[in-house]
């Protein structure tokens, strides 16, 4: 696929194929050998084509060189694994073993054991085991079992339940592993009071693994002024944005009276004109930030390399948006699957610099290769106050949350959400990023336009990119949040975008900002008093911040997985429970789902805790 932008190599998944170690006149680990190894290479296929890593490559797979029944044997395969760049494991057996033995005890991979469910030596006697071992030793790992019996030939064969946890593990653990080394990047700092926008970097470092690279904003306007930019790359980006990104309406007066005077408002074509050119400039350069440009003028080898982020954060308002354009083009198109370009892995960079968001927003990039929306969690809807604006009832997924959610914010919302592109069978989608086509970047700019910022909340000018969301589709809203004394927390409210009917929608959007990108939201709710998704309304009310990331599909149970690796517990959440998929040692901290996990968070810590001592 595309070359990787980020220092350093990608994860790597290592398979442990267990035996018994039993050997003698009866050769009992002899007879194990082919069994073992076929359900390994069976693992190993599975990962290999289903799994990707955010560049699009298929994600690395790697197996120890023998089966493990002893000691020596789990030590050479560590240390192949360790010169390997493994961080995850996956052991598999279709037999008992000694776990103790053979079990994976590097502190600092990710691990999950399969346990073959057959009855002739069934390796579910060594999962139950070895993960009491797990437990025992502080070492949390994944328990895989078949809900069938399977004969001992069919080990090749993976049931649906278990490919669903293999996978499951897999996504979130190449996600978790991919942050690891990474950087984010904030350009200025907090923003207009927002608390998601204090960045605090123990916790980056302690529960992600990442560090914190902080630039400030007037580091763009010395690129500008020294060249420090492609100039070839500028021209063609520019080129690419007059062709493509329609101008759309100007909601500021001429004039108003200030001050005694008249105060000219309205800017110029001319000024207009320029203030394309200088947000083409910041989104080059906010990219070179990023990841760094090896195209930049001679001179700046140390422009040239960039800060090695995966995600981050432009201040803007107040001081950089009071004076300068705002930075509304560059977070919607960094955050879209495409640019000038064409077809490329999106970068994560989030409005008003709320890392918090942000941090959300590449969770579930990670997992699913598509382009996030970032919004303000804006107004309810209720059904009755729908109908009394605009005289239409909500129907479908709307009226069966009682509601919806406004999702509307300038900024960082992916161009990818308006709706426009379709799957093979005809249905709305945001698509993986290696699967846009030039059609689909061409539906997505047709369904967009930049309207000149208000200058009530943007005086330097820029554009905000403005569509609205005209399908139905899947979609995971998430938010994390920081809260003293407990430390990081997930929301998840899976749900659907809503299809409004153009009049209502825009009757509804002229009550707000009609000039920026607009989604409107239905979780899935349950109506049960006392409920945080009774209905739309609650879910609002119980929502712990001002912002939400939304990626497209329910991925909810991904997430729940991938934040129990790296413990951070999950505060509310609308997942059936028969998908929350956790370590095995969860279950020893109390029957109730939500309670394991605080416990189990709390009592073991930052997944790099030991790393920061």
């Amino acid at each position: 696929m595309a070359k990787s932008r980020y220092i350093g190599d990608y994860p790597v998944i290592g398979i442990r194929p267990i035996v018994d170690g039993r050997r003698g006149p009866m050769r009992l680990r002899e007879s194990l050998e082919d069994q073992v190894m076929a359900m390994a290479n069976a693992a190993k296929k599975l990962f290999e084509e289903n799994l990707f890593y955010s560049n699009g490559e298929p994600v690395k797979v790697i197996m120890a060189d023998t089966s493990i029944g002893r000691v020596p044997e789990a030590a050479a395969c560590a240390d192949k694994f360790k010169k390997a760049g493994v961080d995850i494991t996956l052991s598999v057996t279709p037999c008992w073993c000694y776990g103790s033995e053979t079990m994976d005890m590097d502190p600092n991979t990710i691990k999950a054991v399969w346990g073959f469910n057959g009855t002739e030596r069934p390796g579910a006697v060594y999962l139950a085991a070895v993960l009491a071992g797990h437990a025992q030793k502080g070492l949390p790992a994944f328990g895989i079992y078949g809900h069938e019996v399977q004969d001992r030939d069919m080990v090749t064969t993976i049931p649906d339940d278990v490919k669903e946890k293999l996978l499951r593990f897999g996504r979130a653990a190449v996600a978790v592993a991919t942050m690891r080394g990474k950087s984010y990047l904030q350009i200025g700092s907090q923003c207009m009071g927002i608390a998601g926008s204090i960045i605090d970097q123990d916790f980056m470092e302690s529960y992600l693994g990442m560090r914190v690279e902080s630039v400030d904003e007037v580091e763009i306007l010395r690129r500008m002024e020294e060249g420090i930019y492609n100039e070839e790359e500028y021209q063609k980006a520019l080129a690419w944005t007059l062709e493509h990104c329609k101008m759309g309406r100007d909601d500021n007066p001429e004039s108003v009276e200030f001050l005694g005077k008249e105060r000219r408002i309205k800017f110029t074509d001319e000024e207009k004109q320029k203030q394309w050119e200088f947000t083409v400039k910041m989104y080059c350069i906010i990219k070179d930030l990023m990841a760094g440009n090896k195209n930049l003028p001679a001179g700046f080898e140390e422009e040239m390399v960039g800060h090695n982020a995966i995600a981050g954060g432009f201040q803007g308002q107040r001081q950089w948006t009071d004076h300068w354009p705002n930075c509304d083009y560059p977070e919607a198109l960094l955050s879209s699957t495409f640019d000038y370009e064409g077809a490329r892995e999106p970068y994560t960079l989030a409005t008003e610099n709320d890392v918090l968001n942000g941090l959300g927003m590449l969770f579930m990039r990670l997992l699913t290769h598509r382009a996030q929306i970032f919004a303000d969690v804006r107004t309810y809807w209720s059904g009755e106050a729908t109908e009394r604006v605009t005289g239409y009832k909500l129907e479908g997924k709307a009226k069966e949350s009682n509601g919806i959610i406004h999702l509307l914010n300038s900024g960082a919302a992916c161009l990818d959400a308006c709706g426009e592109c379709k799957d093979e069978n005809g249905n709305a989608i945001m698509k993986k990023w290696w699967e846009v086509t030039d059609e689909d970047i061409k539906k997505m700019t047709d369904a967009t336009v930049w309207c000149e910022a208000g200058f009530d909340n943007f005086r330097g000018g820029g554009f905000s990119s403005h569509y609205t969301t005209k399908a139905e589709m899947p979609c995971t809203m998430i938010r994390l949040n920081l809260v003293k004394g407990l430390g990081p927390v997930l929301q998840i409210a899976e749900g659907w975008t809503v299809n409004l009917p153009e009049k209502v929608s825009d009757i509804l959007m002229e009550r707000t900002n009609p000039t920026w990108p607009c989604t409107w939201f239905a979780p899935r709710c349950d109506g049960k008093e006392g409920s945080p998704f009774k209905t739309a309304y609650e879910v609002m009310q119980n929502w712990g911040a001002n912002h939400g990331a939304i990626s497209y599909g329910h991925i909810g149970a991904d997430l729940i997985t991938m934040c129990s690796m790296l413990r951070i517990p999950v505060c509310m959440h609308n997942v059936p429970e028969d998908q929350i998929y956790r370590p095995a040692c969860w279950n020893a901290f109390g029957m109730d789902k939500e309670g394991q996990d605080y416990r189990a968070c709390s009592t073991y810590g930052p997944l790099y805790k030991n790393l920061n001592k």
